[in-house]
Formats: structure tokens, C-alpha cells, sequence
């Protein structure tokens, strides 16, 4: 008898960036792990029941010692599922770029946003499942299961309890109910913290950000994703009006970036970062988060300059 097996995977793979420490403390230390030559010492369980590969199998048999031999052929095939997220606010302006760019790399996508799918007429919008909902009251069961990862963009202004609430509360609850539903990894958009004064950084906004970091970190701590970009840049839709910010963001993000050994020295200074800390691309931060679903390998806290190098990987 004679037999083969074949099987084809594809895995998404990053240049080596930041070492990774055996001592990582998740709110202290802002360093992600990514991938090397030799693969991350740590160990953590991650459920693949979401991700099957395809494996075809054929069979000869013939009699021995007969030289005119029949013979049969069995091809065994599972098909391969693809990657399926979870946008939380996919709708809004860094949500719509991780939905497109998930759509675009063969991602089922599911927006779940409290306005549905955006009024804009872009083509790909049709390939993603616009759900209209509030993460304090959705009927998860209609929204998560299946789903391999989740990706949150929650986040807003407005009042210290309405901070708390958005930036901090609608995420922890996100975050626990992609635990209990067996989800394998949780991406966070979170938020730089420009090297502010502890008085500033006890504002409703960045203490609501922090609590959804640390609900991250802790419920999946072998496969959370925490990205926290600058300032982000894209054309912003508000309304029936589009606000170009990347008319300032992209030549800023340019000018700092060819300054940044000049301006390295004043990054100790309180605030500074308000000044020097880079603009980041609405694109990267989509494709840096894509890339965090795409990678197993990929978890931690990426800075800004670990955005960057994020999306890189990954574009076409």
C-alpha cells in the first residue's frame, strides 16, 4: 500500500522587533511580544476549535507482486474556516478601517455598533454583517459565537462617569463576555498617555482605558492584544462632512519621525510627548490589529512606533 499526505496552512509572520521579557508585568511594562527565529518561551493555552485546516488524503492499495495493479483513490477533504471577528463600533472611524481591512484579507466581519452600518456606499461594506446594538444590551448569542477574535474600539469623551463607562466599563463587559463565550484572542484599542503628569492620567478617560487594558490582560493573557496609538490620522467622516486629518497627520508623522534623534533627548520632559509623540495612520492601526488576529504570537502592549511596525508586516 502506498500513501501521501499533504496538508496547506498559511501564517502570518513579522519581522523580529522588541525582546520580550520572562517578567512581563502588563501595566507596567509597555513592550508587546513579538515573534524571533526561536518562539516565545512563555506558554499559554489558545483554543483552535475556530481554525481547521484542509488536509487531503490519498490512498493506493494493489496486491503485492502483481504488476497490473487497480488502483483506488480516497480524497478526504475539511474545509478550511476562515478567520471570523468581532468589530465592537465598527461603524465609526477607526472601526470602519479595521472592518475594511479585515474584509479585504478574506476576514468574515461582524460590526456590532449602536448605528449600524455607515452611510457611506463603499463596496466593501457589503461583505461585512452590520449589527445595531449596545454592548449593555446585546444579545450576545446573536453576536459571538463562532467568532475566533474580537476587536474593540470603544472608546469617547464627555463627562467622568460617561469616560468611565464608555472607555472603561463597556470594555471590561466586552472583555468578559468574549471569555465566557471561549474566544481566543481580545484586541483593544487603547491610547498613548504622552508621557502626561499622574494628575492628567487620572482623568475618567485614561483611568477608564487603563481598567479595560488591565480586563484584557488579565482574561486573556497569553493572546490579548493592547494597541495604544497617538493622535490618529485618516479622513474622518462626521456626518455628511469629511474631516481630511490626514492633511496634518500624515506631514507631522513625517517631520517628527525625521527629528525623532533630535527630540529624543526632551522625552523625559513631562507632556513632551504631546509635542513629539508621532501621528499614527488610521490604516496602520487596522492593519496592525488585523495582524494581531492573523498572529497567535502577537499579544502584549504595543507602543506607537510598535504599531507601525505591526502594519507593516502586513501590507500589500
Amino acid at each position: 500500500m502506498s500513501a501521501s499526505l499533504s496538508y496547506a496552512g498559511a501564517i502570518s509572520r513579522l519581522p523580529s522587533s522588541s525582546s520580550s521579557s520572562s517578567s512581563y508585568n502588563p501595566l507596567l511594562n509597555s513592550t508587546a511580544f513579538f515573534p524571533s527565529g526561536t518562539r516565545s518561551h512563555l506558554s499559554y493555552p489558545i483554543s483552535h476549535s475556530n481554525r481547521l485546516s484542509k488536509i487531503g488524503v490519498k490512498c493506493s492499495y494493489a496486491d503485492a507482486g502483481i504488476k497490473d495493479t487497480s488502483s483506488v483513490t480516497i480524497d478526504v477533504e475539511a474545509n478550511i474556516k476562515a478567520e471570523k471577528i468581532v468589530v465592537l463600533g465598527g461603524s465609526g472611524f477607526v472601526g470602519s478601517a479595521i472592518c475594511k481591512a479585515a474584509v479585504s484579507r478574506g476576514i468574515e466581519v461582524i460590526s456590532l455598533s449602536r448605528s449600524g452600518r455607515p452611510t457611506t456606499l463603499s463596496s466593501w461594506e457589503d461583505q461585512v454583517t452590520w449589527i445595531t446594538g449596545d454592548v449593555f444590551y446585546v444579545n450576545w448569542d446573536e453576536v459571538l459565537p463562532g467568532a475566533t477574535a474580537v476587536i474593540s474600539t470603544l472608546g469617547g469623551f464627555g463627562s467622568e462617569e460617561q469616560m468611565q463607562r464608555i472607555n472603561g466599563e463597556a470594555n471590561v463587559i466586552a472583555v468578559n463576555a468574549a471569555k465566557e463565550y471561549g474566544i481566543p484572542k481580545f484586541v483593544l484599542i487603547s491610547v498613548h498617555e504622552y508621557n502626561l503628569p499622574s494628575f492628567l492620567l487620572s482623568s475618567g478617560y485614561f483611568t477608564g482605558k487603563r481598567k479595560a487594558e488591565a480586563e484584557v490582560l488579565s482574561k486573556f493573557p497569553g493572546s490579548g492584544v493592547v494597541l495604544r496609538p497617538g493622535f490618529i490620522y485618516g479622513k474622518r467622516k462626521v456626518g455628511d462632512y469629511e474631516i481630511p486629518l490626514d492633511v496634518i497627520g500624515e506631514p507631522l508623522e513625517k517631520l517628527l519621525n525625521a527629528t525623532a534623534s533630535f527630540t529624543k533627548p526632551l522625552s523625559s520632559l513631562p507632556a513632551s510627548d504631546l509635542f513629539f509623540a508621532p501621528p499614527v495612520s488610521v490604516d496602520d492601526v487596522a492593519l496592525a490589529a488585523v495582524n494581531a488576529v492573523k498572529d497567535d504570537d502577537f499579544f502584549g502592549v504595543f507602543t506607537i512606533n510598535q504599531i507601525k511596525e505591526a502594519a507593516s508586516g502586513v501590507k500589500v
